[in-house]
């Protein structure tokens, strides 16, 4: 009953720091829409194609500044519900799991948000890819809850995108996944992200795909830097204790194991 009650308590104070989060979102609604249909202006203002949001219903206007809102508030909240959601879990793991832990909150949080941030730059060049495909003398009339839908589903996909990195280095932190394996992998974890990039911008142009991939790739060589450093420190603590280690753990020229 006890854990109970604390996640009862730590999931409504998570609501009330998202509606709070909301409440900021609703006076941020005008000035978010606005950077959000830039896209649209630019195409009607450089390509001489009519493109309009389109709000069909007399409550769809409502009911996109609710959803809109909902969702600045859950980035101006995260901060708050991820520590509630870490403080429940971490009584249950050891001091090493919260350290490791408490790392990959303090990377994934601030990576997350300069992905999404990312997103914007990148949405520019998918909404006119896609819209170029519109018959000359044609018009673009977008339904206000499908740009919003694509432009949710861009921003998420790019944070996901630059959090990815951090889960390579958790792996190498509990001794899942090393250093020279990944170096071994590497052009198969460059394909990996190509084909990521490819699938998750749902655009048929390669500049909003490597808007993805030159971000991700540097991500991942920065991560595998630090999985080298800390398979190094991993090998000289086990050195010192008289512990065998792996051999594909070395470096190429350690050459063998070590007792």
């Amino acid at each position: 009953m006890g854990h109970l009650v604390e996640l009862r308590n730590r999931f409504v104070i998570a609501a009330i720091a998202i509606v709070l989060g909301a409440v900021g979102g609703w006076f941020l609604y005008d000035p978010v829409l606005d950077i959000l249909q830039e896209p649209i202006r630019t195409i009607n203002d450089t390509s001489g194609r009519v493109a309009q949001i389109n709000f069909a219903g007399v409550a769809s206007a409502f009911d996109m500044k609710i959803k809109l809102s909902l969702f600045i508030g859950l980035f101006i909240s995260c901060p708050v519900w991820l520590y509630q959601v870490w403080a429940y879990i971490v009584p249950g793991l050891t001091s090493k799991e919260k350290r490791y832990s408490f790392g990959f909150l303090g990377a994934a949080v601030p990576l997350f948000l300069a992905g999404s941030a990312m997103a914007f730059f990148a949405l520019p060049n998918a909404v006119k890819a896609l819209t170029s495909f519109t018959p000359e003398g044609a018009t673009n009339i977008i339904p206000a809850q499908d740009y919003l839908t694509f432009v949710m589903i861009i921003i998420v996909v790019f944070g996901i995108a630059f959090v990815l990195p951090v889960l390579m280095v958790g792996l190498n932190m509990l001794g899942i996944l090393s250093a020279t394996r990944i170096r071994k992998s590497w052009r198969i974890i460059v394909m990996i992200v190509f084909i990521f990039a490819a699938i998750a911008t749902p655009t048929p142009d390669a500049m909003s795909m490597f808007f993805l991939v030159i971000p991700m790739i540097t991500l991942f060589c920065l991560a595998w830097v630090v999985c080298i450093l800390n398979d190094r420190r991993r090998k000289r603590k086990l050195v010192a204790q008289g512990i065998w280690v792996d051999p594909d753990e070395l470096d190429e020229d350690s050459g063998k194991g070590t007792a």
